[in-house]
């Protein structure tokens, strides 16, 4: 087991999440003086990393399981939520849903901004019954969100063939590896992509294309700076907009519903 220690100034928060789709095995996030911040990302083996700055350290003495799984506490999220890592029984606090989450390689531990954001508009947004299509579903985190909201069916799609097999050794879902074209027309009724803002612009008219007349898309995993260009490719109206330390979550659709 070897960690990468890196020092960093703003910004830190797009280096973390660089870190976890590197497959990071936890992070440790120190505060220092001045603004900035030393992070500790644990992994199995080094890799050129050179990008990403920092040493390699290692110790052979130490119980890394231990350590990177002491890393990962239990977490509220948004209004309802409560995520815990698949080796804790911790029991959610009254009125919260208890969400496992399972880390790994996989995108989608819940403990991003951005992923969060996207549990809070699906706690706001979606209703009993409905069908839920998961762009990019990395490790099903979001399926499993729409299952303990009482979505009707609920289905993924991945190009990363590791993802969805990651996804479907904890879950039983609709899981299928391919793009939005497989996909008939106005098949969901809620549509979530946490994903990044380039690709959402590239899948704009396919996320239209999919979402029913009185559906709604909530799109992630991208900076209020990059809102616009987003916003103006899903070319739906605006029913909600969500932020958390600069990273924003945009739900769009023909209406408002809800109260």
């Amino acid at each position: 087991m070897v960690w990468l220690e890196i020092e960093c100034g703003s910004g830190w928060e797009l280096l973390l999440a660089e870190l976890w789709e590197r497959g990071t095995l936890g992070v440790e996030e120190s505060e220092l003086p001045g603004g900035r911040w030393q992070l500790r990302a644990y992994f199995e083996q080094a890799f050129e990393a050179g990008a990403l700055g920092g040493e390699w350290r290692s110790a052979e003495d130490e119980d890394w399981v231990r350590v990177s799984r002491e890393a990962w506490q239990p977490l509220a999220a948004g209004e309802r939520f409560y995520l815990v890592p698949d080796w804790r029984d911790d029991p959610a606090p009254p009125g919260r849903l208890r969400l496992t989450v399972h880390p790994g390689t996989a995108c989608g531990t819940g403990y991003m901004e951005s992923t969060q954001l996207m549990l809070a508009a699906m706690e706001r947004w979606l209703r009993p019954g409905e069908r839920v299509l998961d762009v990019g579903t990395g490790s099903g985190i979001l399926l499993d969100a729409a299952a303990l909201l009482g979505a009707g069916r609920a289905a993924g799609c991945d190009l990363d063939f590791e993802a969805l097999a990651f996804a479907a050794r904890h879950a039983p879902h609709a899981l299928f590896q391919g793009s939005l074209r497989a996909v008939r027309a106005e098949a969901a009724d809620f549509v979530a992509a946490n994903i990044n803002a380039q690709t959402i612009a590239t899948l704009a008219a396919e996320i239209r294309r999919v979402v029913a007349p009185s559906g709604r898309a909530a799109v992630g995993g991208f900076r209020a700076a990059e809102l616009a260009r987003v916003e103006a490719g899903i070319g739906l109206p605006r029913l909600d907009l969500l932020e958390a330390n600069g990273w924003v979550c945009l739900v769009a659709g023909a209406y408002a519903v809800g109260g």
